[in-house]
């Protein structure tokens, strides 16, 4: 299974479209504390959070909690990773979880956690022209890139025809 991690996240809109991606894409995800936000319905839905029923997370105390309930392979995400996210291969699920991991929007995630595994400190490759891409297009570069290689397992590839949707053939038929 896909996991993503957000170390001590502190703006509570790029929380909220995280949320939104892992429900669209089936991933897990899980929170460090500190977070820079309660972590309420009603600060939720003033981030954009509608779905939070469908999200599946987990709250932790701190990183060595979040170590001691998780097991399988982090991929951390630093400005000052010397490999790109698209250089590792996630497609086996079936062997263990993969967790990517990012830190938080000021500082990013600790150099003593990064140093741990150099191997596994990956970088978004862009330009000189800023520090890092925004937390939540991160996330989504990365967990759609995780899903490329893993053929989308498990998502829709056709809008479904149920409650609150269009269908399939919605730009073909001439009564919508």
């Amino acid at each position: 299974m896909n996991h993503i991690v957000l170390f001590e996240p502190e703006i509570p809109q790029n929380t909220g479209n995280i949320m939104r991606t892992c429900v669209a894409t089936g991933t897990k995800l899980h929170l460090i504390k500190p977070l820079g936000f309660v972590l309420d319905d009603a600060h939720l839905k003033r981030a954009g959070v509608n779905y939070l029923d469908k999200l599946e997370y987990c709250v932790y105390e701190n990183f060595d909690e979040f170590v001691s309930k998780n097991s399988g392979k982090y991929y951390y995400f630093t400005r000052y990773g010397k490999r790109p996210h698209s250089s590792f291969d996630y497609s086996n699920l079936e062997d263990e979880n993969l967790y990517f991991i990012f830190g938080k929007e000021s500082t990013g995630i600790p150099k003593e956690i990064l140093q741990k595994d150099l191997e596994h400190c990956i970088r978004i490759p862009m330009t000189d022209g800023v520090r890092a891409l925004n937390v939540s297009n991160s996330v989504a570069i990365v967990i759609y890139e995780a899903l490329r290689q893993q053929n989308y397992n498990g998502l829709l590839f056709e809008e479904p025809s149920d409650s609150g949707h269009k269908g399939a053939d919605y730009l073909e038929r001439k009564d919508a």
